[in-house]
């Protein structure tokens, strides 16, 4: 993923877009926030008032009704306040949350290939950590900025209301402040784009090595670890220490040129009104301005960081947004008939990752399956087996052929109803945290209880699911912790068969099974098959010897197609990984695919 900054305007749209729909409640808030600054520059005046004719001439009275006014101010204050808080902090929720939900809802449309090419720990990040970061400026930074320039600009206004000759001593600072905001502010922006970057490394590395936590502590590479994350996070502080640097003297200088300014002005008036020309309460109320004018600067150069930091963190989510769908559906997609029979054609293809134009994982590849066909794919790792299947469910699209279900190329097909018509079970089953009845009905939602127990029933999974505490209610943790191998695959049959769908892809599903597991397995996969289009990656040939065709995949090109037999006598890559196989009739494999080797498949 590109870590250049989005350009500005690119970001003001992107918060355009998501609070437009709360148009009335923006509204509101920015009416509390004009009464809020309008109150407040008018207690400048309620204290006028106080001091010319409330102290000033002794009277009670005078002194009463002065104090009632500003009561009242105080009071409006309050309310105003009340209003511009709750306003303001619900938008910023309300948008962050809508971020969050278009995000989630663009990352699980996009294709394979974008997650192997970006770490999902990272993307976790962005999606998380910098929605958090706008969710802060949207719903109380962003306020904070605005009221201080509109207690900026109305102070000013009326600094030169009360008295131009001080004024102008104040706004000899103004092109001062401006020159720092604009030479810092430029700073803050790109480090606080860096420093969400580095803050996201740290994320991931935890993530990966918690999720790896069996391994590491099994090769005692705890010390390693900790030496790459102590790197890692110093890394993230040196950038933060960096952008807090830049924060302070930005913050510092604004101070000191503000506050210089209103010293040199308190001078002047004091002699003023030592001289007669102005009153005390005009000193007053021209001393609570410029701190107000003062305090306003000083507020909005911090909060100017804050809102840099936004930007940075607004740009790594408008990545994540502007990511292309290389695979989607087609603007009119073609129906599949009401009834599919799972007729698949592969006419010529050729397909290589991105990347690795030069070493095409598929070539020149043609295969046709009749309808309840078994046919078992078989070959070496690396041959392109996996690649095959993830063709089939449009995960990638081939360079060259077509590929057709039931006459249809798969890229005139909606995807939705594409992978309805397929279901996969995989070596490695992915589960999920649930419970195990919402890991079972994952291709169904709708599925009632009696149908999830009567698919796990003829996937052999109901006994070993009823001796658990809580039944079907059982909560897995993260990719079924808790459960063994076996019953995690008779946990995808299950979910598999619920499903129901014309075609099934199984991927090793025996793979690397204890020999009581494979044997429920074994027993399982008959009722799943039968009437189904089977697809069998198989590196165990005593699993499939029985399928109805058998093809032979090496370095991505078909070199065989049969039977068992026939291919025994017509195929010598078939025949050799037979003879190691079935050597002194072993009906189990001696060579075990291992999982480096599926990642490289």
């Amino acid at each position: 993923m590109s870590s250049s900054p989005a350009h500005p305007e690119k970001v003001r749209q992107l918060v355009y877009r998501f609070i437009r729909p709360y148009g009335w409640q923006a509204l509101g808030a920015l009416l509390a926030l004009i009464f809020t600054a309008g109150i407040t520059l008018s207690l400048g005046q309620g204290l006028r008032i106080l001091v010319d004719q409330g102290f000033a001439t002794g009277s009670p009275a005078m002194l009463n009704q002065s104090l009632a006014l500003f009561g009242i101010l105080v009071l409006g204050l309050a309310a105003g306040t009340f209003s511009r808080f709750y306003l303001v902090s619900w938008i910023g929720e309300r948008v962050v949350t809508d971020i969050r939900q278009q995000v989630f809802n663009h990352l699980i449309n996009l294709h394979p290939a974008f997650f192997a090419d970006n770490r999902g720990l990272e993307i976790q990040s962005r999606l998380t950590a910098d929605t958090t970061v706008l969710q802060s400026v949207l719903g109380s930074t962003l306020s904070i900025a605005l009221r201080n320039l509109l207690m900026l600009i109305g102070g000013i206004i009326l600094l030169f209301v009360t008295n131009a000759k001080l004024t102008a001593i104040v706004m000899l600072a103004i092109p001062l402040v401006l020159v720092p905001i604009l030479f810092f502010g430029r700073r803050v922006r790109r480090l606080s784009r860096l420093s969400q970057d580095r803050v996201a490394d740290v994320g991931s590395y935890v993530g990966e090595i918690l999720g790896e936590i069996k391994t590491v502590q099994a090769y005692n590479h705890q010390p390693v670890d900790q030496q790459a994350f102590g790197k890692v996070s110093e890394q993230a502080f040196a950038v933060a220490r960096q952008r807090i640097a830049q924060r302070a003297w930005l913050t510092a200088i604004v101070i000191l040129l503000v506050l210089g300014a209103i010293g040199i002005m308190l001078w002047v008036g004091g002699m003023d009104v030592i001289a007669g020309r102005i009153s005390a309460g005009e000193l007053a109320a021209f001393v609570f301005y410029s701190l107000i004018v003062g305090v306003s600067a000083g507020a909005l150069s911090e909060v100017i960081g804050e809102l840099q930091r936004a930007a940075g963190a607004s740009s790594r989510i408008i990545e994540l947004l502007q990511s292309p769908q290389a695979i989607s559906s087609p603007a009119q997609p073609t129906r599949l008939p009401p009834r599919v029979d799972g007729r698949i054609a592969l006419q010529d293809i050729t397909f290589a990752y991105a990347g690795r134009e030069q070493q095409p994982a598929i070539v020149d590849v043609s295969l046709q399956i009749e309808p309840g066909e078994t046919l078992a794919l078989v070959g070496p790792s690396g041959a392109g087996k996996s690649t095959l299947f993830d063709l089939l469910l449009r995960f990638y699209d081939p360079q060259h052929g077509s590929i057709t279900l039931e006459g249809i190329d798969l890229r005139q097909l909606d995807l939705a109803a594409l992978r309805r018509s397929f279901a996969l079970v995989a070596q490695q089953p992915g589960l999920f945290h649930g419970s195990i009845a919402d890991n079972i009905r994952y291709g169904k939602p709708e599925a009632s209880d009696a149908e999830v127990t009567a698919a796990a029933q003829a996937a052999y999974a109901d006994e070993f699911i009823q001796r658990l505490p809580q039944g079907y209610a059982t909560p897995l943790g993260d990719g079924g912790q808790g459960l063994s191998g076996g019953q995690k695959q008779r946990l995808a049959i299950a979910r598999a068969l619920l499903t129901d769908a014309p075609v099934l892809l199984l991927d090793e599903a025996t793979s690397a099974l204890d020999a009581q597991s494979e044997n429920l397995i074994q027993q399982a996969l008959p009722k799943l098959m039968q009437g189904r289009t089977t697809l069998v990656i198989a590196h165990r040939l005593a699993t499939v010897r029985d399928a109805d065709r058998i093809a032979v995949i090496d370095q991505g090109r078909l070199i065989g197609i049969g039977t068992h037999q026939s291919l025994l006598q017509d195929n010598a890559l078939y025949a050799r990984l037979a003879a190691l196989q079935f050597n002194d009739r072993d009906q189990h494999p001696d060579t075990v695919e291992t999982e480096h080797d599926r990642h490289n498949r």
